[in-house]
């Protein structure tokens, strides 16, 4: 990966089946997200496998209003982030828990882990003052990207997630997704147009649009023969 903001493929480690299914790959993405609020429950033998992974790791602990399982406390998520810090390349904290979160940023700044700012809205895509109002604070907290996934079952919704990707003046790497009817869309737009990270299931997806990894790298081989 000689360019850090060259578009890459993640492949959602959000169960145990999907740990298994990323374990045996012999062509992985460029990275994989592991989904810690998923997999708490088998956290010490996530932990055990984790040097076996043929891709390096993004680490998530996601709040519920997020998407998150298992009703995780802040204190619980933070916990999480750090135990496994070791094991990432990356550690991705929502926009809404980085003021209580915000050790675990310094502290993967200092074990040289990069830094992601998330923002997820299931139900809406925000205008685009707000939407610019989440990437001015992204990039206050001095992190290396910000990553937007947005509710896009309407064509209005999904031309205000293009627009902003396309014309936001705020100058941080950014990776944005749609959710929905137009989900699918949303993301092949944005992978089109450079979105930096471009999320796959691994096997079963509860997101609407989110495409599997072999449908992804369709689009990136039509991207690239453009």
């Amino acid at each position: 990966m000689t360019d850090s903001n060259a578009p890459k493929i993640v492949g959602v480690i959000f169960s145990w089946a999907d740990l298994q299914r990323a374990l045996r790959m012999r062509n992985p993405p460029g990275l994989f997200e592991l989904r810690l609020d998923a997999l708490t429950a088998k956290r010490d033998e996530v932990e055990a496998t984790l040097a076996d992974l043929p891709a390096p790791l993004i680490i998530t602990a996601r709040h519920p209003c997020e998407g998150g399982l298992n009703q995780l406390s802040a204190r619980k998520r933070q916990i999480l982030l750090r135990r496994f810090l070791p094991h990432a390349a990356y550690v991705d904290i929502e926009l809404r828990s980085v003021d209580k979160s915000a050790p675990v940023l310094a502290e993967a700044r200092a074990k040289g882990v990069r830094t992601i700012i998330s923002f997820h809205d299931f139900n809406e895509t925000p205008s685009r003052r707000r939407l610019d109002e989440i990437a001015r604070a992204a990039r206050s907290w001095g992190v290396d990207l910000l990553k937007i996934a947005t509710r896009t079952d309407t064509q209005a919704q999904l031309s205000r997630l293009l627009e902003f990707f396309l014309e936001t003046s705020l100058q941080i790497p950014m990776a944005a997704m749609g959710i929905g009817r137009l989900g699918r869309t949303a993301r092949r737009q944005l992978l089109k147009q450079g979105s930096i990270l471009n999320y796959v299931h691994l096997g079963r997806t509860g997101i609407a649009g989110q495409p599997s990894l072999s449908e992804i790298r369709r689009w990136m081989a039509a991207r690239e023969n453009v």
